[in-house]
This record gives C-alpha cells, sequence and structure tokens, in this order.
C-alpha cells in the first residue's frame, strides 16, 4: 500500500474543501476524454470529473481527485437504497409489485428488474433485482413499501445520509434517476463512505457481489434471472458494488475489492466511456496493491 508521498490529493479536491464544500446543489456532468490526471508512482491515468480511492483498512486515502465535489451519481443512488432496506426491512418479507412499480421504470427510461404487477417477491431477492441489473422498478417497490410512501423512504436516505457523516449528499429519489425541479447530488468520497459502511453487510455484499442470480417461479411470482452490470466481478477480490448512467451524471462506478488483507474502496464519477470506468478501476486497484 502507499506511503504519504504515493498518495495524490488533487489541488481542485483542496480548493472545495477550503472553500467549505461551496459548489452548487446540482452539477451537470462533463465528461472528458483525455486523462486528466497522473501521478508519479506509476499511477494510472484516470478520466472521469471525480475518482477516489480509499484503503478502508488502514483509512488511507491512495488517491482523491475532485472528491469533494458535489454531481450527479445516478444509481449509485441505490446503494443508499439497498442500504435503508437492509435497516427496515426482514429479507424475508414480501412485497407486492404494483403497476405503479412497472410504469416508474418504462415511463422514466430507467432499467427495469421486469418485475411484474401481482407478483410477491421476497425483500432478499428484490435487493438482487435492485442491484444486479440496476432495477427502478425494485427501487420504486422497496421504497415505496419501506417509508412507507416515496417521501418517507427518501426522508430516510438524507437522514441516514447525515448519520454516516455525508454532508455532500442529497437524495430526491430511491433511484437517481433525473427528477423535475432538481436531481439530488453526492461526492465521490461520501459514495466511498457509504460503500466502506454497506460492506459491512453480509447480505449487501453477497448481492454485489453476484454474477446472476436466479429466482425459481413460485406460486407468488414468475421466475427471474438478473445479470449484474458491474464488469469488475473478474478482478480477484472483488465485492462489486454499483454502476450508474445518466447524461447529467455520465457513467458512474463504486467498486471495491480485498486484496492482501486489505479492503479498497473507490468511485469515479462523470466518466463519457462506458467500459474505460471498470478498466481503470482494475487498474486503480492493481497499483494500490503493488506500490
Amino acid at each position: 500500500m502507499h506511503n504519504g508521498k504515493a498518495r495524490l490529493t488533487v489541488c481542485a479536491a483542496l480548493l472545495t474543501f477550503a472553500a467549505g464544500f461551496a459548489t452548487p446543489a446540482v452539477a451537470q456532468a462533463t465528461p472528458t476524454q483525455t486523462p486528466v490526471i497522473q501521478t508519479a508512482q506509476n499511477a494510472p491515468a484516470v478520466y472521469g470529473r471525480a475518482t477516489y480511492l480509499i484503503d478502508a483498512t488502514t483509512g488511507k486515502v491512495e488517491l482523491s481527485k475532485q472528491a469533494a465535489e458535489r454531481m450527479p451519481v445516478a444509481s449509485l443512488t441505490k446503494t443508499m437504497t439497498a442500504y435503508v432496506v437492509l435497516k427496515e426491512a426482514k429479507l424475508t418479507d414480501k412485497v407486492t409489485i404494483t403497476s405503479a412499480d412497472v410504469s416508474h421504470a418504462d415511463d422514466n427510461g430507467g432499467t427495469s428488474a421486469d418485475l411484474r404487477a401481482g407478483d410477491r417477491v421476497m425483500v432478499k431477492d428484490l435487493l438482487y433485482g435492485l442491484m444486479l441489473p440496476s432495477g427502478a422498478d425494485a427501487a420504486h417497490a422497496l421504497a415505496r413499501t419501506y417509508g412507507p410512501g416515496m417521501d418517507g423512504f427518501i426522508a430516510k436516505m438524507n437522514t441516514t445520509a447525515k448519520q454516516l457523516g455525508m454532508k455532500d449528499s442529497l437524495y430526491t429519489t430511491p433511484d437517481g434517476l433525473p427528477k423535475a425541479g432538481g436531481d439530488g447530488y453526492s461526492t465521490a468520497r461520501d459514495q466511498a463512505r457509504l460503500a466502506e459502511m454497506a460492506l459491512r453487510n453480509k447480505t449487501f455484499t453477497a448481492v454485489t457481489s453476484t454474477r446472476t442470480h436466479y429466482v425459481p417461479r413460485t406460486s407468488d411470482h414468475k421466475s427471474y434471472t438478473w445479470t449484474n452490470t458491474n464488469k469488475m466481478l473478474d478482478t480477484p477480490g472483488a465485492l462489486g458494488v454499483k454502476t450508474g448512467f445518466t447524461r447529467a451524471a455520465g457513467f458512474c462506478l463504486t467498486f471495491a475489492a480485498d486484496r492482501d488483507g486489505h479492503r479498497l474502496i473507490g468511485v469515479i464519477l462523470g466518466e463519457s466511456a462506458s467500459n474505460r470506468r471498470f478498466d481503470t478501476a482494475q487498474n486503480l486497484i492493481d497499483w494500490a496493491v503493488k506500490a
């Protein structure tokens, strides 16, 4: 792992910190096609608007670039949704899927777990539908049930963010889809903090590190098969965690891996190329382990 000299703190992030994080509530992502940061010590180039990598075992920040800048985080929002649900629900609870849940994903251009109205699905399975295919329908069903109601659930998300010390995060939906009147926002640093806490839950870790989850048909619901959108799972020790994309947020990724007794957690926001975020994450993990 890196010593103090190997760690990078980008000037832009420090200026933001010094200004008390005085950034706009909603930031428009403007991904770039050229590397915006490269360090000595043979650190890999990163391309997104913001990048953050921390050794959660030691607390050392390995790399930080605009990590305190507020911006939309797209479906990384669902990490908080899962975290709140795991606190509020029993895994064996059954949630009845409504037509409103299904239409929410369809009408708002969100990704879907292809849930069927009338099905009664266990919370444990809905968490896979939420995190693997990034189902906005699953997010809507869970938030509606455990708010109760959308407003109640979003309030719980923001209360939890404050409890976790996520001072630069505001949630307005349980799925990260654009919302009339203003999207929510977060930072790479806050999302890494959330991932660190969520990964302490064994169920959450089991979900995010799963490639494919199959739910057999029962009298309560049809069969479902969900495949993880996170291409990091080939990485040794990989734990997921979550992908995201909207036009405003760009391509986003929260990633984590356990290597050599250390848990590395990273966040990339505002990347312009989908696959490159996975390559960058892989390179960052390898760099942090070897240096």
